[in-house]
Formats: C-alpha cells, sequence, structure tokens
C-alpha cells in the first residue's frame, strides 16, 4: 500500500501533505508512491534488529526498494529480510512497518534466523493465531492467543515466518491465503509447518557495559564507549537498560 509519512504533531510537515495512503494490504503493503516528489530527499537509518552498524536508506517508493536498500546497506540479500519494526529491534507486532513512516522513525529489519519444523496437532477448529504478511511474499504469526491450540506448542513464536504448510511451499502467499489453507485443514489430524524465526541478538557485551552503572545516562555513555559504532536510539537505550535492571534484581 502507498505509505504515508507522518511529520511532527505540532507542525504538518511538507514532506506529509504530497502522500496518498492507499488500502491495507498486510503489514508492509507494496507501495511508497507520492503525488508529487517532497522538496528535499528523504535519508532514513537503519540497523539489523539482532545488531549492526547504522546504515543509511533513501530514495524509495516502495517496500521492495526499501528492502533493497537496506540489503544494499548492509550486504545481504534482500530474501534475507523477514520484516522491519520502527524505533524497537524488539519483535513487536505493534511497532511493524505498516501504513505510516515518521520522518523521524529508526528502522529495524528482521531477517531470517533459525529454522524450525514443527507438528501441530488440530485439536480445534480455530488454532489461534492470527497471520499477517510484509507485503512483498513473506507471511508470519502477529498473535498467538493464550491457551489456543498454537499456544501449546512453544516452539511457535510470534514473529515466525510461516514457509511451508504439509511441504506446500507457500512464499509469496498473501495472509488471508495462509488463514484460508490452515483453517482448512482437518480437525483432529496432524499437519506440520516449516517455520523460520527472526535472528536473534547476544546481549551479553550490552550487560556487561551496564552492569556497574546506575542510571540510564551513564549506560548510554558505555555504550558509545563500547559499541559506538550502532548508534543505538534513546528509546532502545532505555529498553535495554530496563532488562539489565531486572537481572539486577534477579541477582543475575
Amino acid at each position: 500500500m502507498p505509505l504515508k509519512l507522518r511529520g511532527k504533531k505540532k507542525a504538518k510537515s511538507k514532506e506529509t501533505a504530497g502522500l496518498v495512503e492507499g488500502e491495507p494490504t498486510g503489514a508492509g503493503g507494496g507501495s511508497l508512491s507520492a503525488s508529487r516528489a517532497p522538496a528535499r530527499r528523504l535519508v532514513f537509518h537503519a540497523q539489523l534488529a539482532h545488531g549492526s552498524a547504522t546504515g543509511r536508506v533513501e530514495g524509495f517508493s516502495s517496500i521492495q526498494e526499501l528492502y533493497a536498500q537496506i540489503a544494499g546497506a548492509f550486504e545481504i540479500s534482500p530474501s534475507e529480510i523477514l520484516y522491519c519494526t520502527l524505533n524497537t529491534p524488539k519483535i513487536d507486532m505493534e511497532r511493524l512497518l505498516g501504513g505510516q513512516l515518521g520522518l523521524e522513525d529508526f528502522i529495524f529489519a528482521h531477517v531470517k534466523g533459525i529454522e524450525k519444523e514443527v507438528n501441530v496437532y488440530k485439536s480445534e477448529d480455530s488454532l489461534g493465531l492470527t497471520i499477517t504478511d510484509n507485503g512483498v511474499g513473506y507471511a508470519f504469526i502477529k498473535r498467538i492467543k493464550d491457551g489456543g491450540v498454537i499456544d501449546s506448542v512453544k516452539t511457535i513464536c510470534v514473529g515466525d515466518h510461516i514457509e511451508s504448510i504439509n511441504g506446500e511451499n507457500i512464499v509469496g502467499w498473501r495472509h488471508y491465503d495462509v488463514a484460508k489453507k490452515l483453517k482448512e485443514l482437518k480437525k483432529e489430524e496432524l499437519f506440520t509447518m516449516k517455520l523460520i524465526e527472526p535472528k536473534k541478538a547476544f546481549a551479553t557485551t550490552m550487560f556487561e557495559a551496564g552492569k556497574d552503572k546506575v542510571n540510564p545516562d551513564e549506560f548510554a555513555v558505555a555504550l558509545d564507549e563500547t559499541l559506538g559504532d550502532f548508534a543505538f536510539p534513546d528509546e532502545f537505550v532505555f529498553d535495554v537498560w530496563g532488562v539489565i535492571g531486572d537481572a539486577k534484581r534477579r541477582g543475575l
């Protein structure tokens, strides 16, 4: 779908005025088209969600072009990118790159990690999950209902890309086609899904940088000294500081 650029709330941005939002088409949509070109070339910053230096992306007009820009910045294939979140590296389905991209948004790209094959017994008509897609061919799990069939299979997680069902490759399917396929599976029978989970980061370095610090400001300085090339956004630093605080309280 066309992606609307939003400016700051206190003033309408000139870049926002010329952009038109279309019908929703999943998590990412396909087009970032504008009714007229912005007055200046917009530049966004991006990182790989599992950890990387900061890259610059600019001049894109579609989701495909954005993924290609991110892939070029980090020397990976565009097909490695599952989806993007805004302003957080977490697998947060409320922060998916969707209908709007703010002028100050920081883009985190979640790339393919571990592949896994799971067998699920369909004991109920409803599996208790919500499917979405990235707009360019990858469907993934957006929500899992507590107490549902899928919730009982702990190796299945929110954010997992569904690559195949009972051996049938579904790459390129829209989310509603995948949901229909799952709904049509027979009750009280076993089925198999091949999933790919997003690549996850190892946070030991961050914990070591923050374990003897007393506030987020000291932690931010330590991160700059240790991992300065990464240029972490403030929201991410506060999130990690919270995790470190929890770990301290548990005596880890």
